[in-house]
C-alpha cells in the first residue's frame, strides 16, 4: 500500500460526498419551492385520490367492454376479436382491483394484530 494511493481514494471518496450534499441541497431547495408554490394544496395527489382514481380507471373500462358487448349482440359491431379483447381487459382489470384490495385488506389486518 502506497500512501499516495490511498490518497487518491479519499479525495475521490470526499468528492463523492461533496456532489451528494450539493445535490441533496438542490433537492430541498426545489421541494420547499413546491410547497411554498401553492399554500394549502398538498403536492401530490394522496392515497384516497389515487385509489378513487383507479378505481374510476376500472369503472369505465368495464363500461367499454359492455357498451361493446351490447353493440355486437344488437350488429353493430362485427369483430369478435374487439369484443373479446375488450371484455378481457375488463377481466384483468377486475382482478387487478382485487387483488390490490386484498394486499390492503391483509396489511390493514397485519397492521390491526401488532402490539402497542
Amino acid at each position: 500500500m502506497t500512501l499516495s494511493g490511498d490518497m487518491g481514494g479519499i479525495q475521490q471518496i470526499m468528492a463523492m460526498r461533496r456532489e451528494i450534499i450539493e445535490r441533496s441541497d438542490l433537492l430541498q431547495q426545489i421541494h420547499a419551492a413546491q410547497d411554498t408554490a401553492i399554500p394549502g394544496t398538498p403536492s401530490s395527489p394522496g392515497f384516497a385520490d389515487t385509489l378513487k382514481s383507479a378505481l374510476e380507471g376500472v369503472k369505465a373500462v368495464q363500461s367499454r367492454a359492455e357498451d361493446v358487448t351490447a353493440a355486437y349482440q344488437q350488429g353493430e359491431v362485427t369483430d369478435v376479436a374487439k369484443v373479446m379483447l375488450a371484455r378481457q381487459e375488463a377481466g384483468v382489470a377486475f382482478e387487478a382491483t382485487l387483488q390490490v384490495r386484498n394486499k390492503l385488506l391483509s396489511a390493514y389486518q397485519d397492521i390491526m394484530r401488532m402490539g402497542v
